[in-house]
């Protein structure tokens, strides 16, 4: 074949970056516009030139997005300098080098790329995909071909994936077996994207004329709020506190949900005042039920709270002693009642305690604010989005999310009962003094008796 000039354009700063990075994992994005997904095809065709026989992987959502934002683009980019084959949705290079596109909607889609082999994957639009889309594609990041294995992704806040994006990339918080010297995250703004300015710049003040939450995640690249937050009232300078030592005479309470894949718990301290802390915090995975209890136990270190608020769903008997789960809690030494679980009233209630509400200083506080110390909280709640059928409830996924969030949610909906309790007990006047009140301003006639 003739050779020829790729004419791929220039790149930015910031695309200059995500070009020469050398860690395992990349991602670049952040606000809109930053060209994340020009850096992307780009990328590939150096890579396909760089290392001859390497196979390419690019990965979308779903197939019409793949065909207009990857396909098309990669087809005119190329000007038959690569062979593409439709059938397979793959462009094959002289060198033998393979960019394949495909797309990943589910865990069947998923399917199709198990055991296969890549040397580079780029995931576009990362945070539309859920977290076991990323750690599937890990185990196909291999090859016998001589060049790095790399996984890029590009990211906007928001979607399905935002909790695990910002956990790894923005955050930079990792669990067991995650390098830290893998992860890079390169931050991109529309600001950084010079050719989109000059041919659309009214873009710029599309974005600018935003209500205020999306204009921060949009156009600012804040990963702090974005479209469909469920708590976009949450805020870590409003809602988070350096912990202290609670006052021994204060009431506490513990709420937790538990099962096989996650023990999410958390501990509340109520002020005199009417203000309530979260001031510790358990979210550990894969414990049977007496391990669960003793972790309870331990973590507690010897308090004994007030109140247990347990899982709705205590019910079940297991298969091996016959014991409810209850009934196994309680032998684990950690009983109390079961909590409501509706779900519309229990955000309501959630949202009723990050309200604001005037302080003696003359400021605004909310009623509910956490401990520092309690980093899962902090990040898993402001990452619940709302329910697309459903606006009044939050999303059931990404479901490692939801533990912690829903332990807060048995607290507030019992905490706004007991409240609503405490007030009608308030206004009821017995029946005397009702009697006595009608007396003295002439309503009460006595009863003429037959």
């Amino acid at each position: 074949m003739k050779s020829r000039t790729l004419a791929l354009g220039v790149p930015s700063e910031k695309q200059k970056q995500f070009f020469s990075a050398t860690e395992r994992y990349v991602a670049y994005g952040g606000a809109r516009g930053g060209g994340k997904s020009w850096a992307v095809r780009v990328k590939a065709v150096l890579l396909a030139l760089r290392y001859p026989g390497c196979r390419i992987l690019i990965l979308r959502r779903t197939m019409p997005e793949l065909r207009e934002n990857q396909i098309r683009p990669l087809i005119s980019m190329l000007g038959g300098a690569a062979r593409y084959t439709e059938s397979k949705s793959c462009f094959d290079f002289p060198c033998g080098s393979r960019i394949l596109a495909g797309y990943c909607r589910s865990e069947r889609d998923l399917a199709r790329y198990q055991g296969q082999e890549y040397d580079f994957i780029f995931i576009d639009e990362a945070t539309q995909m859920e977290e076991y889309v990323f750690h599937a594609l890990k185990g196909c990041l291999r090859g016998v071909c001589d060049c790095p294995k790399r996984m890029y992704l590009t990211c906007n806040p928001g979607g399905v994936g935002h909790a695990w994006v910002k956990r790894l990339f923005v955050d930079g918080k990792y669990g067991e077996g995650e390098n830290a010297a893998d992860f890079r995250f390169i931050p991109a703004k529309l600001s950084d994207n010079e050719v989109l300015l000059k041919n659309d710049p009214s873009y710029l003040a599309a974005l600018e004329s935003l209500p205020a939450p999306l204009r921060r995640a949009w156009l600012e690249g804040c990963w702090d709020v974005f479209e469909g937050q469920f708590f976009d009232e949450f805020s870590a300078a409003l809602h988070v506190c350096k912990p202290f030592a609670v006052p021994p005479e204060w009431r506490r309470y513990m709420a937790f949900d538990y099962g096989l894949d996650m023990l999410a718990c958390l501990w509340f301290a109520l002020s005199p005042d009417g203000r309530i802390y979260v001031y510790r915090e358990l979210h550990e995975k894969g414990l049977i039920v007496s391990e669960a209890a003793r972790r309870i136990k331990e973590r507690s270190g010897g308090e004994t709270p007030d109140l247990i608020l347990l899982p709705p769903d205590m019910a079940s008997r297991q298969k091996d002693s016959g014991l409810s789960i209850r009934e196994l809690f309680e032998r684990g030494g950690v009983s109390g009642i079961v909590a409501d679980n509706r779900r519309v009233p229990g955000w309501l209630a959630v949202k009723e305690l990050l309200a604001p509400l005037s302080d003696p200083a003359g400021g605004k506080t909310p009623r509910l604010r956490i401990f520092s110390s309690c980093p899962v909280l902090i990040s898993h709640l402001p990452a619940l989005r709302c329910d697309e059928r459903n606006p009044g409830d939050a999303a059931v996924f990404p479901h490692e999310i939801t533990h912690i969030c829903d332990a807060l949610r048995y607290f507030a909906l019992y905490y706004s009962a007991e409240n609503k309790k405490t007030a009608e007990k308030k206004e009821w006047t017995p029946l005397g003094e009702l009697r006595k009140k009608a007396i003295a301003n002439g309503r009460f006639q006595k009863r003429r008796r037959f």
